[in-house]
């Protein structure tokens, strides 16, 4: 507004159009009609002008005061003024219609103010309902808390009480131990009390202190644990095996390497928890050795104590050795994006029962397996795509459990014709530069070759080196 009125001031319209009048005036007598006319539009232009700036300062100043200032103003002095220029240029029915549109244009304006107050007034509102769904909606979320809190109060609570129980039944367990013991002693104190042929006495003490021979803890829950144990090792087969199986099928197409990725996998785990195993024993003898007496013999000691606290053990120790050794095994290859962490759920599982396998007496383990040895019904089953007349394993899905030189879950294997030529150029063709025969890989390293890494005999090798080399031959001519 500032800008408009200095330009208007700055133009001098007003003096000039005094200029106008005053020469009009002087000249006004000597012009003709036709001039006085001409200088009387000429003025009324360049008054005009001045108007249309004038009004463009006045919106200019009514905008800056706001949407409703000036409205007083504008009513009182310029609406009457503008009237009154209309009543005294004409005259009638066109002066009411235009006082009538500016009334108009007047009584919507309130309307709309009328109807933007009553639309704020809604839009509070509204506002203010919003703010109670939100408050509304925080309180059920408090209370699905809640009760989520309850719920898992209460599932804790069912784990604290199965273990409870399962404490009590040791309990019972113990007492009907020492109950045991407790009636051999009184039959003993009974017998020693009792009237001898001799009533000689000796002072001199006994060599040897009596011991109770009752069977530990371990030995008592051998059987159930034994069960247990050979159930969770074939769930394992049936579930966590085929889940490993299809999250590994999404990265390689390849079903063989899958499945050999998962045998290595076992074989592996088994290996770490039995070593595992042996150094937590050594630990726990050398630790109750200094203070062991009782009448259990040491080495039942130690295994009822690691059958109490197999907590202790470390199981994620032992997934990432096997994942170490997988890496580097000469007997499967994998893509690089394949990372075997993806399976650790398994190698877990496994390394768990393998570890509990080692606490029975005698303890579980898996059959020793090599691709290109003869098939044996007894330790395997066949694949659903093996070649049932073959008599070679060309490579192994699932380990077999043994105990002690008996199979008793079956693994699975693959047979084809021609299998220990396929394993023999599969061997040539690996990128990693270990050899995969057993008895080829002396000069491995040998913490990392399939010989010192052997779990339990195969019935093949059992024999003398002739006896394993005549197999293998026959099993060569079998598969020509």
């Amino acid at each position: 507004m500032a800008d408009s009125l200095r330009r208007l001031i700055n133009n001098e319209s007003c003096r000039i159009l005094q200029e106008k009048l005053e020469n009009w005036y002087k000249d006004y007598h000597i012009n003709s009609c036709d001039q006085n006319l001409n200088r009387c539009c000429e003025i009324i232009e360049m008054n005009s002008m001045i108007q249309g700036q004038l009004f463009t300062i006045l919106n200019q100043t009514a905008r800056e005061g706001g949407h409703y200032a000036g409205v007083e103003t504008i009513k009182s002095r310029l609406l009457p003024w503008l009237g009154t220029c209309f009543s005294s240029t004409t005259s009638g029915r066109p002066f009411e219609t235009n006082l009538s549109l500016i009334q108009e244009s007047i009584e919507k304006e309130r309307q709309l103010r009328e109807f933007a107050s009553t639309r704020k007034h809604e839009i509070q509102q509204l506002e203010k309902e919003l703010n109670s769904t939100h408050l509304q909606l925080n309180l059920v979320q408090q209370d699905l808390k809640a009760s989520q809190a309850q719920e898992e109060s209460a599932l804790r609570n069912l784990d604290r009480l199965n273990d409870y129980e399962q404490q009590v039944q040791i309990l019972k367990d113990e007492i009907t131990i020492l109950g045991a013991q407790k009636s051999v002693l009184h039959s003993r104190l009974a017998r020693s009390r009792s009237p001898s042929p001799r009533p000689c006495r000796s002072r001199s003490p006994s060599p040897l202190p009596l011991r109770s021979c009752s069977p530990g803890r371990a030995r008592l829950t051998n059987a159930a644990r034994h069960a247990h144990l050979v159930a969770r090792f074939s769930d394992i087969y049936a579930q966590e095996r085929l889940d490993a199986q299809t999250l590994l099928r999404t990265y390689i197409d390849d079903l063989e390497i899958v499945q050999r990725i998962i045998y290595v996998a076992a074989v592996e785990s088994f290996h770490a928890a039995k070593m595992a195993f042996r150094q937590f024993k050594m630990r726990v003898r050398k630790t109750l050795s200094l203070t062991h007496s009782g009448p259990e013999s040491l080495e039942d000691t130690v295994l009822d104590y690691i059958v109490r606290h197999e907590d202790l053990y470390d199981v994620q120790a032992s997934v990432n050795e096997v994942i170490r050794a997988m890496n580097i095994n000469p007997k499967i290859s994998f893509p690089p994006e394949v990372d075997f962490i993806m399976i650790s759920s398994l190698i877990r599982e496994l390394c768990r029962v393998a570890f509990s396998m080692q606490t029975l007496v005698p303890p579980l383990d898996i059959a020793f397996g090599a691709d290109g040895e003869l098939f044996n019904e007894s330790k395997y089953r066949r694949s659903y795509d093996s070649d049932f007349t073959a008599p070679l394993v060309v490579y192994h899905v699932w380990p077999a459990l043994m105990e002690n030189d008996s199979i008793i879950v079956k693994g699975e294997a693959v047979s084809k014709r021609g299998a220990l030529w396929s394993c023999r150029s599969r061997s040539k063709s690996r990128s990693r530069s270990r050899s995969m025969s057993p008895i080829l890989s002396h000069s491995a390293s040998p913490s990392r070759t399939l010989l010192p890494r052997s779990r339990s005999p195969s019935p093949i090798r059992s024999g003398s080196p002739s006896k394993w080399a005549y197999s293998v031959h026959n099993a060569s001519w079998f598969s020509h």
